[in-house]
């Protein structure tokens, strides 16, 4: 039997944190990991979102300085004219740059169609590997992944309704341990609207958004998304698969309809 025949089926919960059946995980959970693909297209997708910068070709040297030749005992650097303050080189104040960034420099990392195809599919079933998810640090249940939830989840619009879900199905820890690392930023990038650091925590994917994001978007660490627009920087933050995720029924659905068998076994 073909590794793609055999079936994984995992419990499908309801909002009380009860098993109210099971489900038949699509085929692509049954992806190889690829950790270099992976990491490949979260580098695309995150460079793909840097904007090039440079510096002004003419600054530091806006200045009418000039070099007073040899014969005088002091270094040959150009100086302001009427003394002997240095100017223009990069050593001296208000000098131009040595290395200045350049807007020509090539930042977004390209990668083939197929390839970042393969690397979400791996992704994917990577938050059904338990000793992936784990080796992320996530606070992991005792139960079998990923975890499926009914699509009454979806409908959600509370935080403390959200909250108590979370509770009963055994993940909130997770939050809690995000919540207990954030920490302030070092450097001044907590003058430029980033002060905090949080680690990342739950990934919840749904097939629509009928009030989840909004019970969500204040718990730390925690990132609600569609199918539609699941990407490797939501499975696989830094680059690393493995994410703790919670699926919808519905969310199952939509994958198994947007990688069917044939596209797995291409």
């Amino acid at each position: 039997m073909s590794e793609l025949a055999l079936k994984l089926v995992v419990p499908v919960y309801n909002l009380e944190g009860e098993s109210v059946g099971q489900v038949e995980l699509p085929a692509v959970f049954k992806t190889p990991l690829r950790r270099d693909l992976i990491r490949r297209a979260f580098l695309s997708a995150f460079t793909a979102r840097l904007q090039p910068k440079g510096t002004d070709p003419l600054a530091g040297l806006r200045t009418t300085a000039e070099s007073l030749g040899v014969g005088y005992g002091i270094a040959r650097v150009a100086r302001i004219k009427g003394s002997l303050r240095a100017a223009r080189v990069p050593q001296a104040v208000k000098g131009r740059r040595a290395h200045p960034p350049k807007v020509e420099k090539r930042l977004h990392e390209r990668i083939n169609k197929k390839e970042r195809r393969l690397a979400l599919m791996s992704a994917i079933a990577a938050t059904a590997l338990r000793e992936v998810v784990e080796s992320r640090g996530h606070v992991v249940p005792d139960k079998p992944l990923p975890v499926v939830v009914e699509d009454k989840l979806e409908s959600i619009s509370q935080t403390s309704e959200l909250k108590k879900v979370l509770v009963k199905l055994g993940l909130w820890a997770d939050v809690e341990r995000a919540h207990e690392g954030t920490r302030v930023r070092a450097g001044k990038g907590k003058m430029r609207g980033r002060r905090y650091k949080v680690p990342v925590s739950l990934l919840i994917v749904v097939r629509k958004n009928d009030g989840i994001v909004k019970a969500a978007r204040n718990l730390p660490g925690v990132t609600v998304k569609t199918v539609g627009n699941l990407s490797v920087l939501d499975l696989a933050p830094g680059g690393h698969p493995g994410r703790l995720t919670v699926y919808t029924v519905g969310a199952l659905e939509e994958l198994r309809a947007r990688f069917p068998v044939e596209v797995i076994q291409k």
